[in-house]
């Protein structure tokens, strides 16, 4: 292939097109507005994994958005209802056959929905996509019960960091309790999710809540990620609504990037006035549209799903 051509096969370029008339008119039947926010805005996530890339124009610095999130959000908060969007987000330091830095992100939210219908609607989404009809559903503890014989609502930091080590070898000396099961799932548990059809895990530790808000005894997230063929697919939540608890997590994520040596982002303060005017009770979810359309085509590479893989 010589450097001016496309990464991905012309078929698959095709394919690609039919899908996303096919999402949108999935989303048009069911009467899901579609939205198109900014791309680039004044603030970023605080969220101490994920880097946003920064530009700087007429003395200002602004974000390439990793989501459509917080705008969207404020869309909800000004009463539009259920919304769409389908569209480019990028992210710093993802680069693999499974990422690239600027990628094709699906993000819709359900006014008056929890997160167990939106899980409905991704595997009707899903199946529609791919052709898959098997269902899966776990809870975060049962897929560490399942597959590493241990309850991660229950275990320390010293146990765990010993089965990390046990089951991944030596690991740097300064990971969290959430960094030690991060790395666990990732590993040992989501490569078998999935696996000839669609695996929803929920409940998630309350300490990786992120926007979701928790479950009544406080100790899970009403949070779900989606899989197939061991491929994360999806992340959604039962959005939390009260501004308060959100300033809260967002300062918690500024004090753990100055732990790990990361600069602090700025708090979305129009995102927090939109929570403060009011979200309704909604679930959202962003899934991955390159890696559905990999799914659909049967293909490991996301190369091979976009024209021009960085």
């Amino acid at each position: 292939m010589t450097p001016w051509q496309p990464t991905a096969p012309l078929s698959n370029l095709r394919h690609r097109a039919q899908l996303l008339r096919e999402v949108r008119a999935f989303f048009h039947e069911r009467q899901v507005l579609e939205v198109d926010t900014p791309l680039l805005m004044p603030n970023s996530v605080t969220d101490p994994y994920m880097t946003a890339l920064e530009v700087h124009n007429l003395g200002q610095t602004y974000y390439l958005q990793t989501s459509p999130e917080y705008a969207m959000k404020r869309l909800l908060c000004a009463g539009i209802g259920d919304i769409y969007q389908l569209g480019k987000n990028v992210r710093a330091e993802e680069r693999g056959a499974k990422h690239q830095s600027e990628f094709t992100l699906l993000e819709w939210y359900r006014v008056g929905w929890d997160h167990h219908q939106l899980m409905d609607e991704v595997f009707a989404l899903v199946s529609m996509a791919t052709g898959l009809s098997k269902r899966e559903n776990y809870t975060y503890q049962q897929c560490f019960e399942q597959y590493l014989a241990f309850d991660p609502l229950a275990i320390t930091t010293p146990q765990l960091a010993a089965i990390a080590s046990e089951k991944l070898g030596q690991l740097p000396a300064d990971l969290r309790h959430d960094d030690y099961l991060s790395l666990l799932f990732a590993t040992c548990i989501e490569p078998f999710l999935g696996q000839g059809g669609v695996a929803f895990v929920s409940d998630f530790p309350a300490s990786q809540a992120s926007l979701a808000r928790l479950n009544p005894e406080h100790q899970t997230a009403a949070r779900f990620e989606c899989y197939c063929s061991g491929l994360e697919l999806a992340n959604g939540f039962w959005e939390l609504t009260e501004a308060t608890l959100q300033q809260q997590r967002f300062e918690a994520d500024n004090l753990t990037r100055q732990t790990l040596g990361k600069p602090t982002i700025a708090i979305d303060e129009p995102f927090l006035a939109a929570l403060e005017h009011g979200l309704p009770m909604c679930s959202g979810v962003a899934l991955g549209f390159d890696r559905l359309l990999m799914l659909s085509l049967g293909e490991s590479d996301i190369a091979r799903v976009v024209p021009f893989a960085q």
